[in-house]
């Protein structure tokens, strides 16, 4: 009893509770620290993410010197891959482009000019024929009994003459005489002349069924082109017939009708009243590739006041038979050529609210804005007046990374990317310029 009684038993309330307190709170700053925990392992697994996702492409972060170029948008660390060009001093054409027609100079409807039976044709559909070759030929049997008849009437009023003159003759001497009236004589001698007129007459006729049998013969009454044949052997044909044998259409040389603003009639005019022979061009329906050239022959004599526009022809020798009548062609006249301009590819020009510009390329490769002035636009070539030098080099693809300023990567395009030989001269720069951009981004993606 007095062993359990010197044992000290904690007092209600105070070390037990003092134990379950601590371990109360042990268990409350684990899950904090857990949280903790893991907010550091997103914040590191991030931070990997971030580092290890960075460009590793040194060619295209390296400047050309080895180490890495400053500059670019937003001062990153990198240059710019772009396409450059430089610029040249020349002469730019002037061109004044319509729509036109090829109209042949000659169209003929051949027709046959006698009635009968058609025996032979003498050509070929699509043919080109020679003027006076023969094309068909008529039956001409009829035609040559007509001569027959008439030569015929003919001998037989020249013999009833004979007599009639022979009449008149002893009618003479008998008046002397004094055994005829004076009417007698002068009865004979009207007669005579009747024979002299029926004389003609018959000749008119001989001269008629020699023609109309030449007119059996058609033949070509100009060079040309046959069409398709209208009528085929054994039909009967006549003179009044509207749809004729065949078509002729002269190709060579052959005209082209185009129209142009009534603004650029002073200009042109100018040129024609000074004897200036104008050279024109004739590109396919895509005004991309060039069929012809040829010489700027009249314009007309008055304005379409419908359109406010004006007709030009032109003709073209057309050796080739490049051109087809009735086939819509673009025409390029050139009216004027700009000298002692420095030319640029026109992808190279940029607009914005400065005005044009482009990018110049200076010392380090790095680029700066240039304000320009365009005096003449023709195809893929843009000729300056001011703004640039000949030997300045400018960006023509890849300005839409580029800022003042930019570190860039310079690269020429291959020379089979450019469009300027195939590339109508008087087109708008919207169309020649998308198909050079396109093939200069493909050559920068390549670097």
């Amino acid at each position: 009893m007095s062993q359990l009684n010197s044992i000290d038993l904690p007092e209600p309330g105070s070390a037990a509770r003092t134990t379950v307190r601590a371990n109360s709170a042990s268990g409350s700053r684990w899950w904090i620290w857990l949280v903790v925990f893991s907010i550091l392992a997103l914040a590191a697994f991030w931070y990997y993410r971030l580092t290890h996702n960075q460009p590793k492409d040194t060619a295209a972060t390296a400047a050309p010197g080895g180490g890495k170029a400053r500059g670019g948008p937003g001062g990153a660390n990198f240059a710019v891959p772009v396409v450059v060009a430089t610029a040249t001093t020349g002469e730019v054409p002037v061109y004044f482009n319509g729509l036109g027609s090829v109209t042949p100079l000659n169209t003929v409807t051949v027709r046959s000019r006698v009635d009968g039976q058609l025996i032979n044709v003498a050509f070929k559909e699509g043919q080109f024929v020679q003027q006076g070759d023969l094309l068909a030929e008529i039956d001409p049997r009829p035609f040559q009994v007509q001569l027959e008849q008439a030569e015929g009437q003919l001998a037989k009023d020249e013999a009833q003459r004979r007599d009639a003159a022979a009449n008149y003759e002893r009618f003479q001497l008998l008046f002397k005489e004094g055994v005829i009236p004076k009417q007698q004589l002068d009865t004979q001698q009207a007669q005579v002349g009747q024979f002299d007129g029926a004389i003609k007459s018959d000749q008119a006729q001989i001269d008629n069924a020699k023609l109309q049998l030449n007119y059996c013969r058609i033949t070509s009454p100009i060079s040309g082109r046959v069409g398709l044949r209208l009528v085929d052997p054994g039909n009967i044909i006549h003179a009044s017939d509207a749809s004729g044998l065949l078509v002729i259409t002269q190709i060579q040389p052959i005209a082209v009708v185009f129209s142009l603003p009534q603004d650029q009639l002073p200009q042109v005019y100018d040129k024609l009243r000074k004897g200036v022979q104008l050279n024109v061009d004739a590109f396919d329906r895509d005004n991309t590739f060039k069929i012809t050239s040829g010489k700027l022959l009249t314009i007309d004599n008055q304005i379409d006041s419908t359109t406010g526009t004006y007709k030009l022809k032109a003709v073209f020798n057309n050796q080739d038979n490049a051109l087809f009548p009735n086939q819509f062609v673009n025409v390029h006249l050139l009216v004027d050529t700009r000298k002692n301009l420095t030319l640029i590819p026109v992808p190279a020009i940029q607009r914005g609210p400065q005005g044009t510009y482009v990018y110049l390329v200076g010392e380090g490769n790095v680029v700066s804005i240039r304000p320009i002035t365009i005096a003449q636009t023709t195809g893929d070539t843009a000729g300056l007046s001011s703004g640039l030098k000949q030997g300045d080099v400018v960006v023509t693809d890849g300005q839409d990374k580029l800022q003042d300023g930019s570190k860039i990567v310079p690269s020429t395009a291959p020379a089979g990317n450019s469009s300027s030989g195939a590339t109508a001269p008087g087109a708008t720069p919207q169309q020649n310029s998308a198909p050079q951009g396109k093939a200069a981004r493909a050559g920068g993606k390549k670097q």
